[in-house]
């Protein structure tokens, strides 16, 4: 592991992983925030334990939610795979900033975006994050190539 803490690309990878499942985190409790104003739980064992009604239909901003959560969950663990296999591989310091920082910023606009209906900025975003994680893998073939 002292290879990789002395590795630059390394800790931008880090800082990432951190910044993204933040993300993920914030997502997650923003849905259950969401569930909870709407009293409602498509599960009966909740609604017994914590009143409310029962809904096998989530409510608009629950069912919001939720898209933008799994639309981040598709699009970022792809990438963090990828990025992880990138600087394992040694690539360069300077691509993973660049990469690393351009899709994470765009996945924090997107899911901005998304909660707040935003369009066409939500389909902005997401196509820099998808043109990013393209753009990873090429640079990726590129390193594999130059380690062969």
């Amino acid at each position: 592991m002292n290879g990789l803490s002395n590795n630059p690309a390394f800790l931008i990878y880090a800082i990432t992983c951190l910044v993204l499942c933040a993300n993920l985190l914030f997502l997650w409790a923003y849905s259950g925030a969401k569930r909870g104003r709407s009293k409602t739980s498509p599960n009966e064992e909740d609604v017994a334990q914590f009143g409310g009604s029962h809904s096998e239909v989530e409510p608009a901003a629950v069912a919001r939610a939720l898209r933008a959560h799994s639309n981040a969950q598709a699009s970022i663990y792809p990438f963090l795979l990828l990025g992880l296999v990138f600087v394992l591989s040694g690539g360069s310091t300077a691509t993973a900033a660049i990469l690393f920082g351009i899709f994470t910023v765009a996945r924090l606009l997107h899911s901005i975006c998304y909660l707040k209906g935003m369009q066409p900025w939500r389909t902005i975003f997401f196509a820099i994050g998808g043109l990013t994680t393209i753009a990873l893998m090429f640079a990726l073939v590129w390193q594999m190539i130059r380690l062969t």
